[in-house]
């Protein structure tokens, strides 16, 4: 009788192992309930950059910023709370693209797509939109209820991190130091504000070429100007490419959290690779972003589908 008690429960524990592994991730999860969601992420994401480029950028930073404060759940995307963190506030963009695909997915599939997955998958697509590689997305991920802007305020590395710094954020996510490398080539898109970069022209860097330190000067003043923009691949600002890694090279890299990458540093070698070798980094961004995606997800019951992606359910 023993016997038939501890097997029942052996049976209980592997059906409840059973429903725990099926509730990870899948890139086929959304083909029965919403077999049209990809292509809609995809067309909206598409529309979105081919009006304002550097909205392919600001959706990636989205994801990274997501992501990386509780996991891949869409608490960014709740009004208030993470979006005032410091990283976040006044420099976060997107919203309103991914409000306009939640609705187009809601009016089809009535809450059945995530934010947290039209976020992942807008990532991708905007890599692709503006030339870079493509990668599969597991899908399943849930909403969360909850943001954190004390997590976003500890856990996102800032643009004066150091290697070191940066290392140990990503470890902290279970990213290594090649993913950490591979993902810094982000910025070969996008746009950082003057606030961001302004101690590094006027004399607090050194390893900076002067040339380029003084044509941010313009547009960067000692005092003022703290929004102004500037590219942070000058090379092809609009190009998802290995341009950004050339960069550093040459002592070109706009943040100091990107220069640190390149300065007589462990990371040297891995940055002379995706430099000399686009394959090597397109390879080595996608293997990250998917393990990035993959970070502390909601799935299962966990959660919920946010009817819209700004507020949790009523």
């Amino acid at each position: 009788m023993a016997m038939g008690s501890a097997s029942c429960i052996s049976l209980v524990v592997l059906v409840a192992l059973a429903t725990a592994a099926s509730g990870q991730l899948s890139s086929t999860f959304y083909d029965t309930s919403c077999p049209r969601a990809l292509v809609a992420i995809k067309s909206g994401v598409a529309a979105a950059v081919s009006s304002d480029p550097r909205m392919g950028a600001s959706l990636l930073r989205l994801h990274f910023h997501d992501c990386f404060v509780q996991g891949c759940d869409a608490s960014v995307l709740l009004t208030g709370m993470e979006q005032n963190a410091g990283p976040n506030v006044g420099s976060l963009r997107g919203f309103g693209v991914i409000d306009n695909i939640k609705t187009q997915l809601e009016s089809v599939c009535k809450q059945t797509v995530s934010c947290a997955d039209i976020l992942t998958v807008a990532a991708r697509d905007s890599v692709v939109a503006l030339g870079g590689p493509s990668w599969t997305v597991p899908l399943g991920r849930r909403d969360s209820t909850t943001a954190s802007a004390s997590l976003a305020n500890s856990d996102l590395p800032g643009p004066s991190s150091s290697r070191s710094q940066l290392e140990a954020a990503l470890l902290k996510k279970n990213l290594n130091t090649v993913d950490m490398v591979a993902l810094s080539g982000a910025h070969t898109i996008g746009k950082a504000q003057c606030s961001n970069f302004r101690t590094r022209i006027y004399g607090g860097d050194t390893n900076i070429n002067t040339a380029f330190a003084t044509s941010l000067k313009a547009n960067c003043p000692q005092s003022g100007g703290n929004t102004n923009l500037a590219n942070l691949d000058t090379m092809t600002p609009n190009a998802f490419d290995n341009a950004y890694y050339t960069n550093l090279l040459s002592q070109k890299g706009l943040l100091h959290s990107d220069q640190v990458l390149f300065n007589n540093e462990t990371t040297d070698n891995t940055v002379r690779n995706f430099a000399s070798n686009a394959a090597a980094f397109s390879s080595a961004f996608t293997t990250a972003m998917i393990k990035m995606g993959n970070i502390a997800p909601l799935t299962g019951t966990q959660g919920q589908i946010r009817l819209s992606c700004s507020k949790v359910n009523s």
